[in-house]
């Protein structure tokens, strides 16, 4: 009786198993519903767009090769089924030259493209390149800090916490350093995500031609607060930037030594925050803290301290700007 009553039971029960993991998998789409903005092909500044179509590029590029073969397996599984009994059998075929032709000179061509294109791409979308543009940039000093971001404006004396604002179509060259974790800028709709390290300094450049607010975020894990570390990224008019400066001048609060180891008390969901003057070096302060050298003293490989640095040129129009200068 055995042999007879399990395969009854045991159909319904797969049946019922298979159902299970299909309705699993559909009670998993109204998920999807959350992924309504791709900041990363929603570009907002020309290195934005141009890291865009590289990304664009380089997956289609592999996907010449990716979806003939999962097609070309779908077929072949179909093709020699075991009951399909007019597919050619042959057991004893082991070498095809023009099938070894094909699948190792295609690939190799796409290898060869790609490291054509991202050779040339990563010297002309190197971040530590000023953005040629006939305005003169707007310098941003950048300090992570536990867990919030300090942006100092030099050039204007004033400071920032969870508060980045940027004038249109200006270049902005920031400086970026951490007061103790290692992290990472990142604003996607802008461009190039960079990290910051205790001691040390990094360079980015970006640029907005189209105002609005962005997301900026850390995009590296520093601690129980990571996720607290988003500030809105403003890009603005020159007149509506201008104001900005105004109403963070007219805030009584002072940046120096005393009230910046107050903000580097470990937080989560810090404040937006304004300062009207800054102390002088404050930020060259913190990266010496560590160890960590003077800007004047770093250089891009090959120059000279003081040495003039290549510009990024933004002059193609966007139809036809893509990785190269």
């Amino acid at each position: 009786m055995i042999p007879v009553t399990q395969p009854a039971r045991r159909a319904p029960l797969a049946g019922r198993a298979r159902a299970g993991r299909w309705s699993g998998l559909a009670a998993l789409l109204p998920l999807l519903t959350g992924c309504t903005s791709l900041e990363l092909f929603n570009p907002m500044g020309s290195i934005a767009e141009q890291e865009m179509q590289l990304i664009l590029v380089c997956t289609g590029l592999m996907l010449l090769v990716v979806i003939p073969v999962i097609l070309l397996t779908l077929y072949f599984a179909w093709r020699y089924r075991a009951s399909n009994t007019k597919a050619t059998y042959a057991p004893d075929w082991s070498h095809s030259t023009a099938i070894e032709v094909v699948i190792w000179t295609i690939p190799c061509l796409i290898i060869v493209v790609l490291a054509v294109l991202i050779w040339k791409s990563t010297h002309a979308l190197d971040p530590y390149r000023p953005i040629e543009s006939d305005k003169a940039p707007l310098r941003v000093e950048v300090v992570a800090l536990n867990w919030k971001w300090l942006f100092i404006y030099p050039d204007h004396n004033v400071a920032t916490v969870n508060e980045l604002v940027m004038p249109v179509d200006t270049p902005i060259a920031f400086k970026l350093t951490s007061e103790s974790m290692m992290n990472a800028f990142f604003v996607p709709q802008l461009g190039s995500m960079v990290y910051t390290m205790a001691g040390m300094q990094t360079r980015l450049h970006l640029i907005g031609h189209t105002p609005g607010t962005y997301a900026g975020m850390s995009s590296a894990y520093s601690g129980a607060g990571f996720s607290d570390m988003k500030f809105p990224a403003r890009v603005v008019t020159e007149a509506d930037f201008a104001r900005w400066l105004a109403q963070a001048r007219s805030s009584g609060d002072h940046l120096g030594a005393t009230r910046l180891a107050e903000l580097e008390t470990p937080t989560h969901g810090s404040p937006l925050l304004r300062f009207g003057a800054v102390d002088t070096g404050l930020f060259d302060s913190i990266v010496r803290r560590h160890g960590g050298m003077p800007d004047d003293e770093i250089c891009l490989p090959g120059e000279a301290p003081g040495a003039k640095t290549q510009l990024v040129s933004l002059a193609a129009p966007a139809a036809s700007r893509t990785a190269e200068n």
